[in-house]
């Protein structure tokens, strides 16, 4: 998975800034065939941007995250190592004793053909497979100020209480192996997860969830039902927790197949995520359904959205009933049965959430988009123009040099030459 804690602020930008300046149109009264035509930044475009810096996380939030992302990494990684060879001793101590004899007998190629051919014995799946980055930290959603993130840990059978504990107590061991920076533990059984927290400013904090491939629900999926049923352990963590983890895994592999490559999208996701945080109205919106209105709105749009006109479309979308009762909804689309990605709204709930979408729309039609995101009326931009209505651009006076000054002198003679001879 890439990294997500690069610059993208300045990649988004200029990438939104390429676009609106050469855009490609079709033939009309004002263009010549396909050549691109210069559009500007408009009113909306401008707060939208003005609002995005404001919110996205400075270079020392960034940094923190990293380093507390990485050495957590780090740390389960040598967990897992460990971890593989304590539960496996006895084949441990079996390759030991066949190394030592083959450097002290002399086997035939024969016995060795023999031996390669005698079936061999499945070994015992590691206990942690893997780490996998998920939520804001997977889709590059993080927030100025709001620097929680998340981790899932995949577990070879199902997590258990008795797995977290040993995880977490070999977990400061290990940090401390990775990095130098100390950082606050706790441990969740209830969220089947263990928590972690940096002591430095800006705060960062990470939280590791135990899940397993096995934890899917398998009803009524013949294919998943495994031949002969196991039992679950009598200690396994909360199956819920488990399964909403898997989720937010699949979450995140369909934001980067859908909506990390869409011009404006992770912009728009970033003030609706802002605009959540700050208007209680809103709050009850879940941000996987945020995240679904936004890739559909947009998407659905054309190419080559402002930041301006995708925030009015998913505001749009929203106000025409969505997710009203009876409207269309939001069908999720990593789940196999019909679900509602914003289920977890009352009927009170969509519809505030409507109504202060159309009054959003209202005051954006009125040039006070200010009031929407929260912040204060920019001024206005200082442009004279001229008489023919353009945009006067001064060019920059160039430096004289002697080619210049040698040019203008021999033009300055051929004109008194001139002179000389009318008379």
């Amino acid at each position: 998975m890439p990294e997500p804690f690069m610059n993208f602020r300045g990649y988004e930008e200029d990438r939104w800034r390429f676009g609106m300046d050469m855009d490609y149109s079709g033939p009309g009264a004002f263009s010549h065939g396909n050549l691109p035509v210069r559009r500007g930044q408009s009113y909306d475009d401008r707060h939208v941007m003005a609002k995005h810096t404001t919110i996205y996380p400075n270079e020392q939030e960034l940094q923190a995250v990293q380093s507390i992302v990485t050495a957590t990494e780090k740390a389960l990684k040598l967990i897992s190592d460990q971890l593989a060879v304590l539960d496996a001793p006895a084949e441990v101590e079996e390759v030991k004793e066949i190394m030592k004899e083959a450097e002290t007998e002399d086997k035939t190629e024969e016995k060795k053909e023999e031996k390669k051919d005698e079936p061999k014995e499945e070994q015992k799946p590691r206990a942690l497979k893997g780490v996998m980055r998920v939520g804001v930290l997977a889709k590059g959603l993080v927030l100025h100020g709001n620097l929680d993130v998340e981790l899932i840990l995949l577990c070879g059978e199902k997590p258990t209480t008795a797995l977290l504990s040993r995880v977490a107590k070999l977990l400061p061991e290990k940090l401390a192996t990775a990095t130098e920076e100390k950082y606050e533990m706790k441990l969740s059984v209830r969220d089947a997860a263990i928590l972690l927290a940096s002591n430095t400013e800006p705060k960062a904090s990470v939280k590791v969830t135990l899940t397993s491939p096995l934890m899917r629900d398998t009803q009524g999926d013949a294919e998943a039902k495994p031949a002969t049923p196991v039992k679950d352990p009598a200690d396994m963590l909360d199956k819920q927790k488990c399964q909403d983890a898997l989720a937010a895994l699949r979450h995140a592999k369909w934001f980067q197949a859908r909506a990390s490559g869409l011009q404006s999208c992770v912009i728009i996701m970033r003030i609706l995520r802002d605009l959540c945080d700050r208007n209680p109205t809103w709050k009850p919106l879940n941000p996987w359904a945020l995240e679904l209105l936004c890739e559909h709105a947009i998407s659905s749009g054309g190419n080559n959205m402002t930041p301006g006109d995708a925030l009015r479309r998913v505001f749009e979308t929203i106000a025409c009933g969505v997710l009203l009762p009876g409207g269309p909804g939001l069908l999720d689309p990593c789940e196999k049965d019909p679900v509602d990605a914003a289920g977890n709204l009352q009927q009170q709930e969509r519809e505030e959430i409507t109504a202060n979408a159309q009054l959003a729309l209202r005051q954006i039609a009125f040039r006070q988009i200010h009031k929407v995101l929260g912040m204060d009326l920019l001024p206005k931009p200082h442009f004279t123009r001229n008489k023919q209505g353009g945009l006067t651009r001064k060019r920059k006076a160039d430096a004289p040099n002697a080619e210049t000054a040698a040019g203008e002198a021999m033009k300055k003679e051929k004109k008194d030459e001139e002179v000389e001879t009318v008379k």
